[in-house]
């Protein structure tokens, strides 16, 4: 069922639990995160990014024809749902998504000066909250492991910045940089647990964060009584499904059926390998966020 972005933030915070957003970028990696969702019997956010898309793709319809198939998953899953449009780079497919549908959005910010960060958001808010769309801002950046996100060094977030953005924006929820990593597949990153104390005492609002693949498991547990309610994963995700796209690719017999391995949904089907690995790792990091509570 699809909830408000903010319902199923304070759900998580009473709870004293984490949900994941897991990025999706078609039907097979978007069925993955709901079936998964589903057999933990967790709240999740079904979603997509907008940073590494095809710039042409996705705004030549590309963001509304993944808006509809989010849209009918979200509307249709037996686990709270919201459902988000992730980073995308301008305020016209911010309106774009709105109208597609997402109940959640994020406008990309990292690389703009404060005062614009502020600007923008504000703007966004303002036409978010009047069709009770939820909004996720963020104050600092991650660096980014790769370069695929064209980021650089990072910046930090400052407690007394990041209260005063929430205060001058009104966000639902905000992403902070406290050592977080994009992209990071190898290795754990290093987490500021005391920035983390200090920004959750100035801020009011639930903290996420961004760079969930690199995030050091261990840490989980310590930040979600520290404010933080959501996590980002899609490095891991893309990971785990290019090995089970590439070992079901070369079990394949020289002769294979060509609409058996392509698009079946049967076990034969190469890309349903791709899927299976996703579903298995997204439940793990599901329980992960949930240290205290039984999927039964």
């Amino acid at each position: 069922m699809l909830i408000p972005f903010q319902d199923l933030l304070a759900d998580a915070q009473a709870g004293g639990y984490a949900v994941g957003y897991f990025d999706a970028w078609d039907v097979y990696s978007l069925e993955a995160v709901l079936e998964a969702a589903e057999s933990e019997n967790a709240p999740v956010l079904l979603g997509f990014g907008g940073v590494m898309m095809e710039p042409l793709w996705f705004d030549r319809g590309g963001l509304e024809r993944l808006g509809a198939l989010g849209l009918a998953a979200a509307q249709t899953a037996s686990v709270p749902v919201a459902f988000i449009l992730n980073e995308v780079l301008t305020f016209a497919q911010i309106v774009r998504g709105i109208r597609a549908g997402f109940n959640v959005v994020m406008l990309d910010t990292s690389d703009l000066p404060y005062s614009e960060n502020v600007h923008l958001t504000r703007q966004v808010v303002q036409v978010a909250h009047a069709v009770g769309v939820g909004v996720e801002a963020e104050v600092g950046a991650l660096p980014d492991a790769s370069g695929e996100m064209g980021g650089g060094a990072g910046r930090l977030t400052e407690p007394e910045e990041a209260a005063r953005f929430v205060s001058e924006t009104g966000v639902d929820a905000l992403a902070v940089s406290i050592g977080n990593v994009h992209t990071l597949t190898d290795g754990k990153a290093v987490i500021d647990l005391e920035r983390l104390v200090a920004i959750h005492e100035a801020v009011s609002v639930p903290l996420v964060i961004h760079g969930g693949t690199g995030f050091p498991e261990e840490a989980v547990p310590q930040v979600i009584p520290l404010g933080v309610v959501k996590f980002n994963f899609g490095s891991v995700l893309k990971q785990s499904f290019l090995d089970g796209l590439r070992g079901a690719i070369s079990a394949l017999p020289p002769q294979a059926g060509f609409h058996q391995v392509m698009g079946s949904r049967k076990e034969s089907d190469v890309l349903q390998q791709g899927k299976l690995r996703v579903r298995e790792e997204v439940a793990r990091r599901i329980r992960l966020m949930r240290p205290n509570i039984s999927s039964s």
